[in-house]
């Protein structure tokens, strides 16, 4: 089971700036922990992601990988010349949006410009593995409309570009129930477009969140990513987000139900609760 902890998400979002120092001294924790995927930071524009303008410190200051999965965001050219030239970065993630206007909010740009753009990522990103995160896979708050069969349609148009190393379903406002999700990797599966590469990037209610995870398991779906303590969501879609799926919840469900992720489960309370420090000191 690959599961991906996702503190850049955690933090994108937070008012005040995490010194870099707390940020390192938070990562290398999860690294001891045995997290083996990390999305811990995102080469955008500071003005709009003030919190990762100390990406490329960050990822220097960090153990070379050796196997492990060090994960940016990209936005556009520019970002991915800073992701290429950064230390120990193994991966880069491009969000592409189902929505047209989410796309634009988030990226500046339409669905029908980000298709060249998508593509002359992926032909320069040379070395790096490239991720492609559908944002709002499950449906949208803009009255646009969304069916499963929409989200099977642009997997199944992705799935076999050259360099494409995964393609991962976002949540992005939490609108998805375990019904959803189920209907869109049903669509997914009825188009052939369901294997190892699918990864889904869910935010939960903790309440509904074993749920969906029940769902994907069933489908064969193991790629998930998380965040301890259930912080994080696009700081760009709305006044009130529905949190990431919670690592100390999700990652001991896995392991009784003998999914092996790496991950010492006794260490995830006192990595939550530094988790929620950083909130509480920062956000």
């Amino acid at each position: 089971m690959k599961w991906v902890e996702c503190p850049r998400d955690s933090w994108q979002g937070f008012s005040k700036f995490i010194p870099t120092e707390e940020k390192i001294g938070y990562l290398l924790g999860l690294l001891e922990a045995g997290f083996r995927s990390l999305d811990l930071t995102s080469f955008v524009s500071p003005k709009w992601v003030p919190q990762h303008a100390d990406a490329e410190e960050v990822l220097a200051a960090l153990p070379a990988p050796e196997g492990r999965e060090y994960l940016a965001i990209v936005g556009n050219l520019k970002g991915l010349e800073r992701a290429r030239q950064a230390a120990h970065l193994t991966t880069v993630g491009y969000p592409f949006s189902l929505c047209e206007t989410f796309q634009r909010k988030n990226l500046n740009l339409g669905i029908e410009e980000s298709w060249p753009l998508l593509e002359q990522l992926l032909a320069e990103a040379q070395g790096l593995r490239f991720v492609v995160y559908l944002s709002m896979a499950f449906g949208n708050p803009y009255g646009e409309a969304w069916t499963p069969e929409l989200t099977a349609a642009f997997v199944q148009r992705m799935r076999h570009w050259p360099g494409l190393a995964g393609l991962v379903l976002a949540d992005t406002y939490g609108v998805a129930s375990a019904k959803t999700v189920a209907q869109t990797l049903e669509a997914v599966a009825q188009a052939g477009a369901l294997d190892e590469r699918l990864g889904l990037h869910l935010h939960s209610r903790p309440q509904e969140t074993l749920d969906k995870v029940q769902v994907a398991l069933s489908y064969g779906v193991s790629w998930l990513e998380g965040a301890l303590g259930g912080l994080g969501g696009c700081p760009f879609a709305g006044d009130e987000l529905v949190g990431n799926l919670a690592s100390e919840q999700v990652l001991p469900y896995l392991a009784q139900q003998g999914w092996r992720t790496g991950v010492d489960v006794k260490r995830l309370p006192e990595l939550a609760r530094r988790a929620l420090v950083l909130k509480s000191k920062y956000a």
